[in-house]
């Protein structure tokens, strides 16, 4: 089972309690606030900000919550002038970790995820180290009990979308990230409602973690997605149904 797609799952039906949900609307809002400072407070100018928006909204973020990052963003209102970081690494079993951050202290951070790392007999790299072992592309993620399979697949051509797979209850679209933002848009054009959208680190090749080995890196994973600064983990590795399956009962 490829661990980037399965471990995509298991993310999304995380969340579910009050604190998780904290946690994410806190991620959430520092996307929406960066793009709103790189790109402006407008979603129809700035597409970045729409994608930002439409997964705060599908988590049921609060509107005054998505209202306010937007402003702190802008300047409208006083926040924390964050900055985007990536961290590279390695965790159990030698599978490839490419961490994604909006942080206030990167000094801070990267010790933190150094100490995390270092917990699990894994190790930070240099930039570049893992990097390579991924493709940059664009994903849109669609209820696979809203739309006929078909349908979904001629809509996702048409709006010029490079290849659509099923993944459990969901559709997963996958786009060049250059045309993701477009794709995107020609989708909600064309009536879909978008479940969640974003760019993704998909690995070239998976690497085989088992054992005892498996379970430390879910659990490394998990907590990695759990820290503040981390908006987004990738790893390549591939492990078997039971040990996604207890991180998945963990996870409910």
């Amino acid at each position: 089972m490829s661990g980037h797609s399965k471990w995509s799952k298991i993310k999304r039906q995380k969340g579910k309690n009050d604190k998780q949900k904290g946690r994410l609307f806190a991620k959430l809002g520092r996307e929406i606030a960066v793009a709103a400072r790189e790109g402006g407070g407008d979603p129809g100018f700035n597409p970045r900000l729409r994608t930002a928006i439409d997964n705060a909204q599908a988590e049921n973020m609060p509107n005054e919550n998505i209202e306010r990052a937007i402003q702190r963003g802008t300047g409208e209102l006083p926040g924390v002038d964050y900055q985007e970081v990536t961290y590279e690494g390695y965790g159990p079993g030698g599978a490839a970790l490419f961490m994604e951050c909006v942080t206030d202290n990167a000094n801070r951070t990267v010790q933190e995820l150094r100490y995390l790392l270092e917990r699990y007999d894994g190790n930070l790299g240099r930039d570049g180290s893992v990097a390579w072992m991924f493709d940059r592309v664009g994903e849109v993620w669609l209820d696979a009990g809203h739309y006929d399979e078909d349908v979904a697949l001629e809509a996702a051509l048409e709006a010029g979308a490079d290849d659509m797979t099923r993944d459990g209850d969901a559709y997963r679209i996958q786009t060049s990230a250059a045309r993701f933002h477009e794709v995107a848009e020609a989708l909600r054009e064309r009536g879909l409602e978008i479940r969640e959208s974003g760019l993704a680190m998909v690995p070239k090749s998976a690497m085989r973690v088992e054992g005892r080995q498996a379970e430390r890196l879910l659990e490394l994973l998990s907590e990695i997605e759990d820290h503040d600064d981390v908006q987004q983990v990738w790893s390549n590795f591939e492990v078997d149904e039971e040990a996604l399956a207890a991180m998945e009962s963990a996870g409910s």
